[in-house]
């Protein structure tokens, strides 16, 4: 619900309504911010101010006061003799503050300001006048009450904000609200042009000064505890118009609905709180497996609740296969959204979607639209966003791929509130694209690492086992060659950082799929995967590389070897006698849907042979056995992978994590190497090396790992040199 829902008067009078319960509290409950110029310091105004403020604050409002204490003839005349003004209306105003308040409601309120000022949710500035009649106080009295939708509610009047004037004195406000007229709205533009000259000390006519002292003494005197913010309930009960706790029952059946009132745990309303405090911005940093997905849906709960459901919601996110996951989920939260890819089961999503764009300008209702990255860059898409007259939220799934150049071009003030959801914002190698993200999105309103969520049961625990191969003579010498042409190819940039230019970027990929397709590979994972031949739900990782045969020329790599993938499921099929699925990019929705699910039921499919796709939030929460023949350089690849692996499932205690770790060479030849030689080696034994430790870190038989890391530091002499 906004400002412009509620129903408000032209004019209200003490005697006659209550202001606090009829004005205040209803309007502020709904605001994101709160602008007041009084004419009168105090405690008792300080008590009488915090009325209506606890949702206010609670939903990420900021409040701004200008006041003006009562100025002694002392004070006027050490002013008129040139001491500092601020010293002078500091010391006036901290003549106000009184701690002699036996009510335990007006402490609670004295403490709620205390701790919003201590955060800096409300920050107070003093006035006074000085013209050719003299010095003064500030009389004026205004105020500015503001939504997230841009309504705002002006008044001014009589009244000051104290305990007399708003119970005992017959006072009046005037009000005028933006939307209701032409004349309203100037009114409002005034009143707002006229609290920011003053609040910037730009009134010719009056001095206002920030005063540190006077908010660190209120910080002293009252701020006790934390802060309640159902103060305002809990004195005025069922007379405030919204309730502004996380959910609500009266968002209606046509918008988002929490399936249960505990749907979510507390990690994840935390989360939603946190992302309400950053006005609707901020970043969900989760671990694989925790609850991402859910985490965001209950956000758009809330936001959409907040906005009475005249909401607009976009989700993107990288693939199809994504696409179709959360449609699933959403379906959960009584949303029917507009799913928007080449290949979409809504042939007509295109009309689906003008048409909800134009009807939202009429109705202002809610809608969602969730699309692929390859749609959202869409001319088509991009348009039917600017043409969206109401409140947006973009909600990226996997974010870190919006760090890319083309994406980051579209992320833009069309987007009122914004979500990020990722477990690994951070783009590697790319501080640019890191920084794009950061600045758009905004704060990280969670951090749930992988070790959290294995520690709370989100996630299961796992036995690690690295399982070392080496380069063949043929991949070993193709291997050096390309690492003698990369080291032609480095240069210094912007930053001053050293990285590679474009074609030693490509230099690298080749230099790593000799490593990921490693030929002894495949007889490794024949050795260890034989316990588990009449086993189910078994994962194996390899990667979108050939594999160098001894027997074919260097420059042969790319067209006349073997495709790891087709050796592997040959190998596992044939030789092995297991049933056996590849899951691909390749693959259809349709068939990566009925793999998941013959998969998911132990019957039939005994193993999935994956590449890529598995990488970006796949969810086959079965997997309890994983053989990773290819990682990367890249932790947010790896931390993915293995958190697909570790997801809860029926009957499932633990994970198994078979690591596949390519060295140049057998250990025992390392120490016949030349130094020139052992240079081109440490630089890929680093890598695997970082790879263990992490993996191992968090491994129930940690001590295996940590085994084959001390030799191999020990074999290269690279103690101390990791990460």
């Amino acid at each position: 619900m906004g400002l412009h829902d509620l129903e408000i008067k032209k004019e209200y009078r003490t005697l006659r309504d209550n202001l606090v319960q009829g004005f205040y509290i209803p309007l502020l409950s709904n605001a994101s911010y709160y602008k007041r110029a009084v004419g009168f310091f105090s405690s008792s105004s300080l008590v009488e101010l915090s009325k209506g403020i606890g949702a206010l604050a609670k939903n990420g409002g900021k409040i701004q006061i200008i006041a003006s204490p009562y100025l002694s003839e002392q004070d006027i005349n050490d002013i008129r003799a040139g001491y500092e003004a601020r010293e002078i209306l500091s010391r006036a105003a901290i003549r106000q503050l009184s701690d002699d308040f036996p009510e335990y409601e007006t402490k609670e309120r004295l403490n709620l300001v205390g701790n919003l000022i201590a955060s800096g949710i409300m920050d107070i500035r003093l006035a006074f006048t000085k013209d050719n009649h003299g010095i003064g106080m500030y009389h004026e009295k205004m105020g500015l009450i503001g939504d997230c939708d841009g309504y705002v509610v002006a008044f001014s009047g009589s009244m000051n904000e104290s305990i007399t004037a708003i119970s005992i004195n017959y006072e009046a406000i005037d009000v005028f609200c933006s939307w209701k007229s032409a004349e309203d709205s100037a009114r409002v533009r005034l009143k707002e042009k006229a609290f920011a000259e003053l609040w910037d000390n730009n009134d010719p006519a009056v001095t206002v000064l920030e005063v540190p002292k006077v908010s660190d003494e209120i910080i002293k005197r009252y701020k006790r505890n934390p802060p309640d913010f159902e103060i305002d309930n809990n004195q005025f009960g069922d007379v405030i118009v919204q309730d502004s706790g996380l959910y609500h029952g009266g968002y209606g059946k046509s918008g988002p609905i929490l399936p249960s009132e505990d749907f979510l745990y507390d990690y994840q309303n935390d989360a939603i709180k946190a992302w309400a405090g950053e006005k609707y911005r901020g970043i969900f940093d989760m671990a694989t497996g925790s609850g991402k997905t859910y985490t965001g849906l209950g956000a758009i709960t809330v936001l959409a609740n907040r906005l009475d459901n005249h909401l607009a919601v976009i989700i993107v996110c990288p693939y199809q296969h994504l696409v179709t996951q959360w449609v699933e989920d959403i379906v959960k939260f009584n949303i029917h959204p507009i799913i928007g890819f080449s290949s979409s089961p809504q042939t007509d999503w295109k009309k689906r979607l003008k048409r909800k764009v134009a009807d939202q300008r009429i109705t202002k209702g809610f809608f969602c639209f969730i699309c692929t990255n390859a749609t959202f860059k869409s001319s088509f898409v991009q348009q039917m966003i600017n043409g969206i007259s109401g409140p947006t939220l973009l909600v990226v799934d996997e974010a870190h791929n919006f760090g890319s150049p083309q994406l980051l071009k579209l992320l833009d003030d069309r987007f009122d509130y914004r979500l990020a959801l990722s477990a690994t914002l951070e783009r590697h190698g790319d501080e640019e694209g890191t920084d794009g993200l950061l600045s758009f999105f905004g704060k990280k309103c969670i951090e749930y690492d992988l070790e959290r969520a294995i520690k709370d049961k989100r996630l299961t625990k796992y036995d690690y086992h690295p399982i070392v191969v080496t380069l063949s003579p043929n991949e070993l010498g193709y291997y050096y060659d390309l690492s003698f042409e990369i080291s032609r190819h480095w240069k210094i940039d912007k930053k001053g950082k050293r990285k590679l230019d474009s074609y030693g970027e490509i230099l690298a990929i080749k230099r790593s799929r000799i490593v990921a397709g490693a030929e002894q590979k495949i007889g490794k994972l024949k050795e260890a995967i034989r316990p588990y031949t009449d086993k189910y739900n078994i994962l194996v990782y390899c990667g979108a590389t050939n594999i160098l045969q001894d027997s074919a020329d260097e420059s042969d790599t790319d067209e006349g070897d073997i495709r790891q993938i087709d050796a592997i499921t040959k190998m596992l099929g044939k030789e092995l006698g297991m049933t056996v699925s590849r899951f691909t990019a390749s693959e259809t929705v349709e068939e990566r849907n009925f793999i998941k699910k013959e998969f998911q039921s132990g019957n039939n499919i005994q193993a999935i042979v994956a590449i890529k796709c598995l990488d970006e939030g796949v969810n086959i929460p079965g997997i309890t056995t994983a053989f990773i023949l290819a990682s990367t350089t890249n932790p947010k690849e790896y931390i993915q992978r293995r958190g697909r692996v570790l997801r809860k499932a029926v009957g499932k205690d633990h994970s198994e994590i078979y690591d596949f770790i390519t060295l140049p060479r057998p250990l025992d030849s390392v120490s016949a190497l030349t130094k020139e030689q052992a240079d081109y080696d440490v630089s890929l034994v680093r890598n695997e090396v970082s790879r263990i430790e992490e993996f191992a870190r968090l491994a129930r038989n940690k001590m295996e790992a940590y085994d084959l890391i001390w030799k191999i530091k020990e074999v290269y002499d690279i103690e101390g040199e990791q990460r």
